[in-house]
């Protein structure tokens, strides 16, 4: 073949992959978006991704942590009370959406399953281990009647005699979380009927387990992939009714697991929280990575709880106290009941200092969320909250003694996951691998492209200057050439011809 042909053939083939090269620039980012909207929509076509979404196959764990009183006895007669934290006593979690219904107007209703089963290995100590704790029957029925009449105070605190309840209890871990018989609480029951949230048996989380949260209502992205996983109603609510303002009622965000994709730092992330009873806002921290996987983590604002004075949007959750505990009784059957971060994090000082015992810390008491911002996915996460109770003497209620108002704290408790397993592999090639692999290619293609041009265009002149001439000459050579007679021996052939070499 010509060397012509040849510098033609590598050229037009340069010219194609460095064509294929300059496309795969603009087609990649196109095919990229394409996936992840289609893999972050709620559709049973989907496969993988529904799968994922229907029944998530990571590893979700609700560390507790009890507060003890160890000086409950010095409490009853007006002393500070000083805790102990006990734990962390560990359960894995598992979440699953069943009742799965698809509506015409693109949304999708589902209830959350959750189930709970008790992780001794990763626990400090057991769930038959013993504590003392406050008794919230006792003083949360006590606050109740505060400011009735004191005809239904003294049938209480003759109720509190008879079935000998006391305003500190000792009671197992397992007991105090998941619920515990007593006969005293169908009484309350019955004179206060509805006053309680609590039937039959008393338990912190006797309703968190085997139970849901709810039947959310969220858009399934199928027609707008921006909506993907927004609430569109909670329990058939497109508000709640507890709080005092408009904007405290309003159910933002999503459900809390994922968000729709191609985030940006400016962003915050909402999601409504049934716990909370409210719509929570995370915001951007800084960008950083899970595993080899780009993420952003974002953080609790500092004015998440604060009171109205503090943050004006949020005076509509008062009656407040000071900043950084929020009162939550309107959600709880009107049950002084608090939430916080844990050992009052990033709270007034007040509450610290009422109480011997916290030590709050960012490192082991603030919440993050690392969320991979092309997909809306959260990566690794630790969700933390305190539960507290407000203590103090009721008049007329001679078990509450000498007790001082504090807001007392109970427990706190992390709910944490992460991307793990084959889950994490199909999502690190998915959204690490592949994207590495087609970018590279592409500047492959333009890369030896122009390296098949760059040879086609040289190979003529290379062709010129370092390919060997032969020629055939049957002229006689001159006696005086540098040409010696044995050389010339060598050189001929036995037809008398004389090859000569020589470069042009």
């Amino acid at each position: 073949m010509g060397g012509s042909k040849k510098s033609i053939i590598l050229g037009v083939l340069g010219l194609l992959m460095v064509a294929f090269g300059a496309v795969l620039v603009f087609v990649v980012p196109v095919i990229m978006k394409q996936q992840v909207e289609k893999n972050v929509r709620i559709d049973p076509s989907s496969g993988f991704a529904y799968e994922m979404w229907r029944d998530l196959p990571v590893p979700f764990f609700m560390s507790i942590y009890v507060f003890e009183v160890v000086n409950h006895k010095e409490v009853m007669k007006g002393e500070k009370p000083r805790v102990e934290e006990r734990g962390p006593y560990v359960y894995r979690e598992r979440k699953q959406k069943t009742n799965i219904t698809f509506h015409e107007n693109g949304t999708v209703s589902f209830v959350e399953q959750r189930i709970l089963h008790f992780d001794l290995e990763k626990s400090v100590g057991s769930e038959d281990e013993h504590i003392i704790v406050p008794n919230m029957i006792v003083l949360i029925s006590s606050m109740m009647v505060k400011d009735e009449l004191y005809f239904f105070k003294l049938i209480l605190n003759a109720a509190f005699i008879a079935y000998k309840q006391e305003p500190f209890m000792n009671r197992t871990v397992k007991e105090l979380l998941w619920g515990y018989s007593d006969p005293f609480l169908d009484f309350v029951n019955t004179i206060l009927p509805n006053a309680l949230p609590f039937k039959g048996k008393f338990g912190l989380f006797s309703d968190f387990n085997n139970s849901n949260s709810g039947v959310f209502t969220v858009n399934t992205g199928v027609e707008d992939i921006s909506q993907v996983q927004m609430v569109d109603s909670w329990n058939g609510l497109k508000e709640v009714d507890f709080w005092r303002s408009e904007q405290a009622n309003m159910i933002n965000g999503t459900a809390g697991q994922m968000w729709p994709p191609f985030r940006t730092p400016s962003q915050p992330l909402e999601f409504y929280s049934p716990d909370a009873c409210r719509s929570l806002t995370l915001v951007y921290e800084k960008e950083d990575s899970f595993r080899g996987i780009p993420t952003y983590r974002y953080t609790a604002p500092s004015y998440l709880f604060a009171n109205g004075s503090d943050y004006p949007p949020n005076e509509g959750f008062c009656p407040c106290v000071a900043s950084g505990v929020m009162n939550v009784s309107s959600c709880r059957f009107n049950a002084p009941l608090f939430l916080s971060f844990p050992h009052f994090y990033n709270a007034d000082p007040e509450f610290v200092e009422a109480v011997d015992g916290l030590h709050p810390s960012e490192a082991e008491h603030s919440l993050f969320l690392d969320l991979h911002p092309l997909t809306g996915i959260p990566m690794n996460c630790s969700i933390k909250m305190q539960l507290s109770l407000l203590t103090m003497s009721v008049s007329g209620i001679t078990q509450t003694g000498n007790i001082k108002p504090v807001i007392l704290p109970i427990l706190w408790f992390a709910e944490s996951g992460y991307l793990d397993g084959p889950v994490y592999n199909t999502y690190y090639n998915t959204l690490i691998v592949l994207p590495i692999v087609l970018d590279y290619l592409q500047y492959i293609f333009i890369g030896l492209g122009l390296g098949l041009i760059l040879v086609a265009a040289v190979l003529p002149f290379t062709n010129q200057e370092k390919c060997c001439l032969f020629w055939t000459s049957n002229k006689k050579h001159d006696a005086n050439s540098d040409i010696t007679k044995a050389q010339k021996e060598k050189l001929t052939a036995s037809n008398g011809i004389v090859l000569l070499e020589a470069k042009l």
